[in-house]
């Protein structure tokens, strides 16, 4: 028998693209977001993404069976290319920008948020919400053989998508503070990658990168709880946004002044 998803799994993509976008918005009207800034984000974010890709297609699954899916160097292998593909990335495109005048050092916020918008608001926000709509509609209202196929492939990948709603709720809100630490991540490194570029601080690039590290956790989630493994993340989340403002204070004064690197 077909089971249909249930709505309230709408809210997690929904809250993840609806506060992506207010956030942008905000810093739009009442501080600084140019489209210089959207464009740059979505080069230094998909071009990190799409390298993770062409990393991971040939040599995850290999690796995986060498190390363990659960290993220290599984952990490594995936938090050294968020470390160097998005952040690393992210301080290329923002010294790129900067030498060709795209950037000044009053973008470095923007900068972060835009990292965070595709991330958060467009590939695990929007994207997501449609492809839910579009399973949500096969089910519900699709032929009866295709229905079936995908009810499931979607009861053997994402069985959580058919608890009742007491059962959800939990892990949507749990999902919605993971999308909540990949905020701060991304605008921590984005921020000081963007401050390291322009001011030439190069102290700054290698407070950026370990950031990426976060991802070494991965592996180990089934490890722990969920409501432990994220209130983790969120702390060093929370950690990395204290370190990158306080690693910019005195800059950030030079920002306000309009005093020139």
């Amino acid at each position: 028998m077909v089971q249909d998803i249930d709505p309230v799994y709408f809210l997690g993509p929904l809250v993840s693209f609806g506060f992506s976008v207010v956030l942008v918005l905000f810093w739009a009207f009442k501080r600084r977001f140019s489209g210089s800034v959207l464009l740059y984000s979505l080069v230094a974010y998909s071009g990190a993404i799409a390298l993770k890709y062409v990393i991971q297609i040939p040599t995850a699954k290999a690796f995986t069976n060498s190390f363990g899916a659960s290993s220290v160097a599984t952990g490594l292998y995936y938090g050294a290319q968020t470390m160097f593909l998005e952040v690393g990335l992210a301080y290329l495109v923002a010294r790129f920008a900067v030498s060709r005048d795209k950037f000044t050092a009053d973008d470095g916020e923007g900068y972060g948020i835009g990292l965070s918008f595709w991330e958060n608001g467009v590939l695990l926000g929007l994207l997501s919400l449609v492809s839910l709509a579009a399973d949500y509609t096969i089910i519900a209202g699709g032929s009866p053989s295709l229905s079936q196929q995908v009810y499931q492939q979607l009861l053997t990948a994402e069985p959580q998508l058919f608890s009742p709603p007491l059962q959800a709720l939990p892990s949507i809100g749990l999902g919605i503070l993971e999308r909540i630490s990949s905020t701060l991540l991304h605008f921590s490194w984005g921020y000081l990658t963007l401050m390291a570029a322009f001011f030439r601080r190069r102290s700054l690039l290698f407070l950026a990168l370990p950031m990426g590290l976060v991802d070494s956790l991965v592996p180990f989630a089934g490890a722990l709880s969920v409501p432990v493994f994220e209130a983790i993340v969120f702390v060093l989340a929370l950690i990395c946004l204290i370190v990158s403002l306080a690693s910019t204070k005195a800059l950030r004064k030079k920002v306000i002044g309009r005093e020139a690197p």
